[in-house]
C-alpha cells in the first residue's frame, strides 16, 4: 500500500457538491457492469482504451467453449458469419445511422485508407483533400498516402491555438477542386467538438464529399450522421465502447452516396458470392462489399456487450452527464490546480467540448508519471504537454473527478514528480 493519500479532498468545498451529483446520477448503476478495479484506483483514461464490462468474460467464454470448443466450423453457420453485420446494426443506432450502413471491420487505420481512397475514386476530377492540424496524427499519414496513390494534395489547416477547430479557414480552403474534407468529429489532444452538420453542408456546397472519424465520438457524444447528410465515417470501439484493445473498428456508407464509393482492398468477404471461389470479383451489394479479410470473431464477440451496454444508456443521458462531468473537472481543475501551473488546453464551452479534457503544464510528463504510479490516478500524457483526463459517463463519477484534483495537488504541492525522467517511455 502506498504511503500517498488517496482519500477525498473533503476539506474542498466542492467535495460535497461532487458527492450530490453522484447521488443524483441517473447511469450511477452502470458503473457495476464493470470489472471492478483495485482500491483507491481512479481512471480517467477511457479516451483511450475503456473499461471491461463484466458480461465480456461470460461472453469470450461462450465463444471460447462452445461456439469454438464445441461447435467448430459450424458456427460460421450459426453466428459468426453475420456477426459483423449484426454489430454494425447495433454501432448505427449510436451515431445517428440506419441499418446496413454500418459494418464492424479492420482497425480505423484500414477502414480510413478505404474510404478515403474510395472517395477519391468517386471525384477523379477533382485534386485536393482537406482537413486540419488537429486531425489524429495517424488520418493525416493515411490520408497523405491515398493522395500520393490518387494524384492528390492534402491542405492542413492551422488551429490558431491549438485547442479550437479552424472551421471559418476550413470552409474557405472548400473549393471546385476539393474532392474530400476530413476531419476527427472530436480533436484527440484539446477534446474540441466540430459543427458536423455546417462543415458537412459547406464541402457539399462545392461538391466535395466528407469523411468523419468518430473514435473520440462515438459513445460518448451524440452523432447525427444521418441528418447532417454526412458521407463517410469511421470510428474505434475500444475507447467509450469498451470493447477491448485492439478492438476491430467501424466504417459507414451514407446511402445517399452507396452507388458513388468502391472498396479498393477487395477480399473474398466481401464478395457477392463468396464460397462460389470465382477468380473475377464481384462485390456484394451492400455494406458487406467493405469486408476484406476473414474477421475476428474473438474480438467482435468482446466487443457485443459494449455496445449494449452504450445503448441502453442511451447517447443523450450519456451525454448530460459527460457535459457535466467535464465540466465540475474543469471547475475544480481551475480553482486548485491552475495556481501550480496548470491550464485548460480544453473547450471551455460544452457545446464545443467532447468527453475528455485536457490539461497542460510545463512538466506534465513527469507530473503523469507520479500520479500514475504514486497518486494510483490514470490519465494519459499527449505530447509536448498535455495531460488528458478521459470521463466515460458510464463508470466515471464527479467524486472521482474531484478526488483526482486533489491526488494530482498532492503531487505537485510535494514535489514527488521531480524524482522521475524528463523522458518519455514508449506507451504514454
Amino acid at each position: 500500500m502506498t504511503a500517498f493519500d488517496l482519500g477525498p479532498y473533503s476539506t474542498d468545498p466542492s467535495y460535497g457538491r461532487a458527492q450530490t451529483l453522484d447521488a443524483a446520477d441517473p447511469l450511477r448503476s452502470f458503473a457495476d457492469e464493470f470489472s471492478p478495479l483495485d482500491p483507491g484506483l481512479i481512471y480517467l483514461d477511457g479516451n483511450s482504451l475503456g473499461r471491461l464490462p463484466r458480461a465480456t468474460s461470460s461472453r469470450l467464454a461462450e465463444v471460447l467453449d462452445h461456439e469454438w470448443g464445441d461447435r467448430l466450423i459450424r458456427s460460421w453457420s450459426e453466428r459468426w458469419w453475420d456477426q459483423a453485420d449484426r454489430l454494425g446494426d447495433a454501432v448505427a443506432e449510436l451515431i445517428g445511422a440506419k441499418p446496413r450502413e454500418v459494418l464492424v471491420a479492420d482497425s480505423t487505420s484500414v477502414v480510413l485508407f478505404k474510404l478515403t481512397l474510395g472517395a477519391l475514386h468517386a471525384r477523379p476530377a477533382r485534386s485536393r483533400i482537406v482537413t486540419d492540424a488537429l486531425n489524429f496524427p495517424t488520418d493525416n499519414y493515411i490520408t497523405k498516402a491515398a493522395a500520393d496513390l490518387s494524384g492528390c494534395t492534402v491542405t492542413t489547416v492551422a488551429s490558431a491555438d491549438g485547442i479550437h477547430g479552424p472551421t471559418e479557414q476550413l470552409v474557405a480552403e472548400l473549393d471546385e477542386d476539393t474532392a474530400l474534407l476530413t476531419l476527427s468529429h472530436v480533436a484527440f489532444k484539446s477534446g474540441y467538438l466540430y459543427d458536423m452538420e455546417r462543415l458537412t453542408a459547406a464541402a457539399h456546397d462545392v461538391g466535395a464529399l466528407v469523411l468523419w472519424d468518430l473514435s473520440h465520438s462515438v459513445g460518448a457524444v451524440p452523432v447525427h450522421l444521418n441528418r447532417c447528410r454526412a458521407d463517410l465515417a469511421v470510428g474505434c470501439t475500444y475507447k467509450y465502447l469498451n470493447g477491448g484493445p485492439g478492438s476491430p473498428a467501424f466504417l459507414y456508407v451514407g446511402d445517399h452516396v452507396d452507388t458513388e464509393i468502391t472498396n479498393p482492398l477487395t477480399g473474398w468477404w466481401g464478395h457477392a458470392e463468396p464460397f462460389d471461389f470465382d477468380l473475377q470479383f464481384e462485390p456484394a451489394r451492400s455494406i458487406r462489399r467493405f469486408q476484406t479479410g476473414t474477421m475476428p470473431i474473438l474480438s467482435l464477440a468482446a466487443l457485443e456487450p459494449g455496445v449494449a451496454l452504450a445503448r441502453a444508456a442511451g447517447l443523450p443521458r450519456i451525454r448530460e452527464k459527460s457535459l457535466a462531468l467535464t465540466a465540475f473537472f474543469i471547475d475544480v481543475a481551475e480553482q486548485i490546480l491552475a495556481p501550480l501551473g496548470f491550464r485548460l488546453a480544453s473547450p471551455r464551452d460544452g457545446k464545443q467540448r467532447g468527453s475528455h479534457v485536457a490539461l497542460q503544464h510545463p512538466d506534465g510528463w513527469r507530473i503523469t508519471q507520479a500520479i500514475i504510479e504514486q497518486a494510483n490516478l490514470i490519465p494519459d500524457f499527449r505530447a509536448p504537454d498535455n495531460i488528458r483526463f478521459g470521463f466515460s459517463p458510464l463508470y466515471s463519477s464527479f467524486t472521482e473527478a474531484h478526488t483526482a484534483v486533489g491526488r494530482i495537488a498532492r503531487v505537485v504541492r510535494g514535489k514527488l514528480h521531480l524524482d522521475y525522467p524528463v523522458a518519455p517511455t514508449t506507451v504514454t
